[in-house]
């Protein structure tokens, strides 16, 4: 007669079981559409997600030593692969990066800035105070789609020294800035009225048509001249149409412009 096991014995699940626990309610949850009971963390891989952050932070500490290295190649890798890690902890020591002597540096710093994205932007709005970068910061915030990056680049089309910095930065953005260039064309201020004629061109929205259409009339030469430049590019029948009354424009350069215009589009099929 056979004896009995121990209690304590058959007490204890076979290691099997408890391995095949977490598998068997997988294929469950494939079978009924359920989802799968959540298996709460071991301490075990709570201690292997504190060892990854960890080596995440150390590479991190690393690259940002390297940013001090005297040879721009060295401080031109470290910049992008702050980039590429893509954490918010980066974003400081990329701004620093904006002030390198090197201009390839502060390249893909600004770059590196534009991949991290959104924790770059209260950031880079506070540079913007700041000369000295303010054209790296402006041309990394057009890189971010973000709402609030969009105030602080309209704002710069009023300033002489960096408008054509906030156009480039503005057309980099592309649709979600063509509501804010389309209201700027009634602003007082001519200069900001042919800064957003030329960033509409540039992104070449079909929403823009007719706003543009309106500024063929505009009382400065220059702002008529890069409205029909731009319909031209966006190169819409309407703008085709909205451009000949300017074959009698009052300014002769605009006059001859349009009737450059007119002759390439002569060439070529309408609604192209």
């Amino acid at each position: 007669m056979e004896q009995s096991q121990p209690k304590e014995e058959r007490a204890t699940p076979a290691v099997s079981e408890t391995v095949t626990d977490e598998f068997t309610d997988q294929v469950a949850a494939d079978y009924t559409g359920a989802p799968p009971v959540p298996v709460a963390p071991t301490a075990e891989l709570n201690e292997q997600v504190a060892l990854e952050e960890e080596k995440v932070r150390d590479e991190i500490e690393i690259q940002i030593d390297l940013l001090k290295d005297p040879d721009w190649v060295v401080r031109r890798e470290a910049a992008i692969t702050l980039g590429e890690m893509g954490d918010e902890r980066c974003v400081e020591p990329l701004c620093w990066a904006l002030r390198d002597g090197d201009w390839q540096v502060r390249e893909v710093a600004i770059d590196g800035l534009g991949q991290i994205g959104s924790p770059a932007v209260e950031l880079l709005i506070k540079l913007l105070r700041d000369w000295d970068v303010r054209k790296y910061a402006i041309a990394a915030l057009g890189k971010i789609r973000d709402e609030r990056v969009l105030d602080p680049l309209m704002l710069q089309l009023r300033n002489d020294e960096f408008k054509d910095d906030a156009v480039n930065a503005l057309v980099e953005l592309g649709g979600p800035a063509v509501a804010r260039l389309i209201n700027a064309l009634k602003d007082k201020d001519e200069n900001v009225r042919k800064q957003a004629v030329l960033a509409l061109g540039r992104i070449k929205n079909v929403e823009a048509i007719d706003p543009l259409i309106d500024m063929l009339a505009d009382s400065d030469w220059f702002t008529r001249l890069t409205a029909a430049a731009a319909l031209e590019a966006i190169g819409d029948d309407r703008g085709r149409d909205a451009i000949k009354p300017l074959m009698k424009d009052t300014d002769l350069v605009v006059r001859m412009r349009v009737e450059r215009i007119l002759a390439k589009w002569k060439k070529q099929p309408a609604g192209r």
